[in-house]
């Protein structure tokens, strides 16, 4: 689905993230955008629930944008990948993305993003998450060795990327695909033409 503006809808709009795989879901859903990353700082051992965490921190990072940028619709989203309520990050490391590969091996697991939308001058704020799930074949070391070999897992969370050369291991998912890239275009759209003035 493409949205426009409506004729009385005149507002910028600033993606509050670098990621280029985010740019890229909104830019197919035909949405004019600039991005503009935020300086929040992340605090992932917060003691909330995972829906409630990315909410939390996707907040954190719109307002801050938000301050300097109160006339314009800023869209932010923060993505997590948990196990057994244990949050997995990025890797960075070919060690644990060996251990984040082996724990999700053979099983499943949940992806959350949380949005945010914000227009300050409006008073106008949407806070949502949204869960996938994903469940991983068994993998060999063999398997995990080679996928670690060619460094896509080192920046992703959960060590893994659904779009590019993780897919391989994936045998379902439940849920939306975006939402596991990092963003949630669909539901996005949806509260933008509902509360933000965009037409479908």
């Amino acid at each position: 689905m493409k949205i426009r503006y409506s004729e009385s809808m005149n507002k910028k709009i600033i993606l509050a993230s670098g990621s280029p795989r985010r740019k890229e879901l909104l830019e197919k859903a035909g949405i004019s955008f600039e991005v503009l990353v935020s300086e929040y700082e992340e605090d992932m051992t917060l003691p909330l629930s995972p829906g409630e965490l990315v909410k939390y921190l996707s907040r954190g990072k719109a307002e801050t944008v938000a301050k300097k940028h109160t006339g314009a619709i800023i869209i932010s989203a923060d993505t997590i990948v948990v196990y057994r309520d244990t949050v997995l990050g990025k890797p960075h490391t070919e060690n644990r993305a060996r251990e984040m590969l082996r724990l999700l091996s053979g099983k499943q697991h949940s992806v959350f993003t949380g949005f945010t939308i914000i227009l300050k001058d409006e008073e106008k704020i949407i806070s949502r998450a949204v869960e996938s799930k994903v469940f991983f074949k068994t993998l060999s070391e063999e398997e995990i060795n080679e996928y670690i070999l060619t460094g896509e897992p080192l920046e992703k969370a959960g060590a893994y990327a659904v779009q590019m050369l993780g897919q391989k291991f994936i045998q379902k998912i439940e849920g939306d695909i975006p939402n596991i890239i990092g963003l949630p275009i669909t539901e996005i759209l949806k509260e933008l033409q509902e509360n933000f003035d965009f037409i479908p």
